[in-house]
């Protein structure tokens, strides 16, 4: 199903629409371990492994929103800056 047949479909009242997704850039600390940022919100994260930047992650998620405005997804987008020689 498209996405505008799905629109449609919803405002007839059959499918209700996804949860709210929020979207952070996780990307290497110039300092060592992970930097994390929300997109369109002021939410800021660090960890040192993986597991630390997404536990970090969910905690200044749950403390940036209250329960009922929370996003029920958080996509995270590594993104990898590397500079090769020619």
């Amino acid at each position: 199903m498209t996405f505008r047949r799905l629109m449609e479909y919803t405002s007839f009242g059959g499918l209700s629409m996804p949860e709210k997704e929020l979207i952070f850039l996780v990307q290497d600390s110039p300092d060592g371990g992970y930097e994390a940022r929300a997109l369109g919100e002021s939410i800021f994260a660090e960890g040192e492994t993986m597991e630390e930047i997404k536990a970090s992650i969910r905690d200044a998620v749950c403390c940036h929103f209250d329960e009922k405005d929370r996003p029920k997804i958080v996509r995270l987008h590594y993104v990898r800056d590397e500079v090769i020689a020619l």
